[in-house]
């Protein structure tokens, strides 16, 4: 097994890594639950944010030089309104929270530690913030594209200290695939007291 290193990007250094984050986010979210029709410029234009942000970091997994796993993290401040919203209708200060944005990985490389040290590497980014969130979408369970083995993710964060908070919700519209238009999907949050 080749061993996969570890490395949190910041500011300028995220820069040259866009177009490949771009590529990686559009192949990891065309697979359930997120079945995510993707363009690879749009998405590149989207990940600007965390060469932008102060406090903002991607964590980065490369096999040698290929990238083959990203996480992202930032001030949930930074974010847009759509993520914000919940947490202020629910009067909770998001000048506390430090938001998660997208974990992808190549499908080759899971089970390895590598989702464990994407949280860790976040965690750490997190040193003066109350609260670590991210949110994920919601499929139900006979979604005729859900693959038959499928397993979701909810023990992994559950081990990690995440607790599901059904009250906390956002929507947000991407095209599917197979589909001809956008449509809007709901997402939870899950959050961690540091």
């Amino acid at each position: 097994m080749p061993r996969i290193k570890i490395e949190t990007c910041t500011g300028a250094a995220i820069s040259p890594l866009l177009s490949e984050l771009a590529r990686l986010r559009v192949e990891v979210f065309r697979a359930f639950p997120y079945l995510y029709d993707g363009n690879p410029a749009y998405e590149e234009d989207y990940l600007r944010i965390y060469a932008e942000t102060p406090g903002a970091a991607v964590i980065v997994a490369r096999d040698e030089k290929r990238i083959v796993g990203a996480s992202t993290c930032l001030p949930l401040s930074s974010q847009p309104g759509v993520l914000q919203k919940p947490f202020l209708a629910a009067r909770i200060d998001i000048s506390k929270i430090f938001y998660f944005g997208e974990s992808v990985l190549e499908a080759a490389y899971r089970g390895r530690g590598i989702g464990v040290a994407f949280f860790r590497a976040r965690e750490e980014q997190a040193g003066g913030f109350e609260t670590t969130a991210f949110c994920a979408v919601q499929r139900p369970d006979d979604h005729p594209l859900r693959p038959k083995n499928y397993v979701d993710l909810h023990e992994f964060w559950r081990h990690r200290g995440y607790h599901a908070r059904p009250e906390l919700l956002c929507t947000m519209a991407w095209q599917d695939v197979g589909e001809a238009e956008s449509t809007e999907k709901t997402l939870q949050f899950w959050t961690k007291t540091l």
